[in-house]
C-alpha cells in the first residue's frame, strides 16, 4: 500500500464525518430559510425543530401535540452545567497526564480511538489542545454564571429534541478537543518533555481573541438582560425591546457572532491548520447564522422602527 493511502483513508474519521454531517444539515436549513416563502413547501414540525425562544412565535401556528414537547428555555443552564462538569473532568485527566504522567483511563482512551484520535501525531502540540480545553471550560463557566445572574428568561420554550442535542453537544465538543491531543499509547506525547517549550505566537493570538470575543459576548448578554430590568437591577417585565450598544449597532445577534469568534479563536490556538476543529467552526458558523437570521426576522416584524442598517449576523454583509 502506498504510504499516503493510510492518510487519505483516515482523513474522514468518525468525528470529522459527524461534524461534516452537522455542518451540511445546518447549511441546508439556512438555505431553506433564505428561499422566498412559497417556493418550498412548509413543514410545521421542521420549523418547530429549528426555532426556539422568541422565534417560535414567528413560525407557523403550533398544535397542542407540538407543545407537549416544549421545554423551558431557561433550561439552557443545564447545557453549561453538563459542560462545566464533563469538560472539567476531561481537563483534569489531561492535566494529570501532561504534568504528572498519569495515563488516560482505558475507557477514555478507547473512546477517543473510536472517534478517530490518532497515535503519536508528532506535528501536533499538546499545549494547543490543553489551552483550547481550558478556554472551553472557562466559556461554559461564564455562560453558566450568565444564565443565573445576567440573563432574564421569559416563558419562552425550546423543543425537547433541541434540549437533548444541546446536552450531547457539550459532551461531544470536549471529546473533540481531547481527540486532538498527540498520544503515545495512553499517555500524552509532549515534544521535548516540557509543555511550556511548545508555546508559539498563535497561542498568544488565540488567547487574546478568546478574551476579546468573550468580553463582547458578556457585554451583549448584559445589554439584553438590562432591557428587562430597572435601574436598580430588578426585573420588571419579560417583553422584547430593541437592544442598542456595543455590537448591536451592527448586527441583530452579536452574541451569536461572538460565539463564532470564540470558536475561531480556538482554531487559531490550534495553529490554524487543524481540519477537525475547522469543521467544528463551520458547523458553528451555519448554526449561529441560522439562529441570527430567525432573530433578525423577528425583530424586523415586531418593530417598525427597527434600525434598517443592521444586518442579521455579519456586519455590513449578512
Amino acid at each position: 500500500m502506498a504510504p499516503w493511502a493510510g492518510v487519505e483513508l483516515s482523513a474522514l474519521n468518525p468525528l470529522r464525518a459527524l461534524w461534516l454531517a452537522l455542518t451540511a444539515a445546518f447549511l441546508l436549513t439556512l438555505v431553506l430559510q433564505l428561499v422566498p416563502a412559497g417556493l418550498v413547501p412548509g413543514c410545521a414540525l421542521f420549523q418547530d425543530l429549528i426555532r426556539y425562544g422568541k422565534t417560535k412565535r414567528e413560525g407557523p401556528s403550533r398544535s397542542a401535540a407540538c407543545r407537549v414537547f416544549d421545554v423551558p428555555k431557561r433550561y439552557f443552564s443545564h447545557f453549561y452545567v453538563i459542560s462545566v462538569l464533563w469538560n472539567g473532568f476531561l481537563l483534569w485527566h489531561l492535566t494529570q497526564s501532561l504534568f504528572l504522567g498519569v495515563p488516560f483511563p482505558y475507557w477514555l482512551h478507547g473512546l477517543l480511538r473510536i472517534l478517530g484520535a490518532a497515535q503519536f501525531q508528532g506535528s501536533e502540540l499538546a499545549l494547543s489542545a490543553f489551552l483550547v480545553l481550558v478556554f472551553l471550560w472557562l466559556h461554559s463557566l461564564r455562560r453558566l454564571f450568565e444564565c443565573f445572574y445576567v440573563s432574564v428568561f421569559s416563558n419562552a420554550v425550546i423543543h425537547v429534541v433541541q434540549y437533548c442535542f444541546g446536552l450531547v453537544y457539550y459532551v461531544l465538543i470536549g471529546l473533540t478537543v481531547l481527540s486532538q491531543v498527540p498520544m503515545d499509547g495512553r499517555n500524552v506525547y509532549v515534544i521535548g518533555k516540557n509543555l511550556l517549550m511548545q508555546a508559539r505566537w498563535f497561542h498568544i493570538l488565540g488567547m487574546m481573541m478568546f478574551i476579546w470575543s468573550s468580553v463582547h459576548q458578556y457585554k451583549c448578554h448584559v445589554i439584553l438582560g438590562n432591557l428587562r430590568k430597572n435601574k436598580a437591577g430588578v426585573v420588571i417585565h419579560c417583553n422584547h425591546r430593541i437592544p442598542f450598544g456595543d455590537w448591536f449597532e451592527y448586527v441583530s445577534s452579536p452574541n451569536y457572532l461572538a460565539e463564532l469568534m470564540i470558536y475561531i479563536s480556538m482554531a487559531v490556538t490550534f495553529g490554524f491548520h487543524n481540519l477537525t476543529w475547522w469543521l467544528v467552526v463551520t458547523y458553528v458558523f451555519f448554526s449561529q447564522a441560522l439562529s441570527a437570521l430567525l432573530s433578525h426576522k423577528f425583530y424586523k416584524s415586531k418593530f417598525v422602527s427597527y434600525p434598517k442598517h443592521r444586518k442579521a449576523f455579519l456586519p455590513f454583509l449578512f
